[in-house]
């Protein structure tokens, strides 16, 4: 008993903020996502996208579905058996994962615990089920319970189905445990049927998307939004992934990376509030605001 007692004490002077909130959250309850998808409804022709929470996005492309960097647990952090140590979900995910149609791709933009939740993609392995991951992270999953998983480097290009994939550099970074700085970390242009999707994964202020743009306008631009107070120096503010995602060529915005984890000082509703504000008089490009929405085009 006394070394576990040590044990504990040692853990939480190496983190005394992280251990306050654990604490301090424990008894609130996560609320229900204020809407709630159909993507079982939804036909096989057009493109379509719900937001299930933080990043990740359910999008169906002419009958292909993807899945982008999916988190359902309660709680996103480090994984002990059975225990998760991290921050706890302030809404619950628009739909369970047994809820959830069985994706045709799994998406993952980097390895951080908020992006890449073990506890969820093992309960997504089929064998049926591709995934395309940043380079150096496939040791994470366990590659032999999907269909396959390929690892992208910046510029990469990979066809998955109808599915044409680019990898593109964003800035970030992708060390999970501090040490493994070696991981990758990726944004997303997906081309099928006609259709263009950005998925910008999380990166902070850059000039790098103008790179994406091309004559063909990007249909949808899903892009992170939140986080950015203090850690500005990793994730965009709302105004930065407004300008972002218009240097990329996006006709429609998905904002994601908000009102799902406390991950730091900004007010909850701020992220969406000031990225309304900035996109002004087009506010209608706005295509989802809140958990559980979804859009049709």
């Amino acid at each position: 008993m006394a070394g576990l007692t040590a044990t504990g004490a040692m853990l939480y002077r190496a983190a005394p903020r992280f251990w306050n909130q654990y604490f301090r959250e424990w008894n609130r309850p996560i609320e229900d996502p204020p809407h709630r998808p159909d993507p079982l409804a939804w036909p096989d022709h057009g493109l379509h996208v719900a937001w299930l929470g933080h990043a990740t996005c359910l999008l169906k492309i002419e009958g292909f579905t993807i899945l982008t960097d999916p988190v359902f647990s309660e709680r996103a952090g480090l994984n002990v058996g059975p225990v998760t140590l991290g921050i706890k979900r302030l809404v619950a995910p628009a739909l369970p994962l047994r809820e959830l149609p069985e994706p045709d791709l799994i998406l993952l933009s980097h390895a951080h615990m908020d992006h890449f939740d073990i506890p969820s993609l093992r309960r997504l392995e089929n064998r049926g089920t591709p995934v395309v991951t940043a380079w150096e992270t496939s040791d994470l999953l366990r590659p032999g319970r999907y269909r396959f998983v390929r690892e992208m480097r910046w510029g990469d290009r990979f066809q998955v189905g109808p599915a044409a994939i680019r990898a593109f550099e964003v800035n970030h970074w992708g060390a999970r445990m501090r040490t493994d700085t070696y991981r990758g970390y990726n944004g997303y242009l997906i081309e099928a049927a006609g259709y263009r999707v950005m998925f910008g994964g999380d990166t902070a202020d850059t000039d790098l998307f103008r790179r994406i743009r091309s004559r063909r306008s990007i249909d949808l631009a899903i892009m992170p939004i939140g986080a950015y107070n203090p850690w500005i120096h990793y994730h965009c503010t709302p105004e930065q992934a407004w300008r972002m995602g218009n240097e990329a060529g996006a006709e429609l915005f998905v904002p994601v990376h908000h009102q799902t984890f406390r991950l730091s000082n900004e007010p909850v509703e701020e992220p969406i509030r000031r990225f309304y504000e900035a996109a002004g008089a087009e506010a209608e490009r706005i295509a989802i605001a809140g958990i559980g929405q979804e859009y049709h085009l």
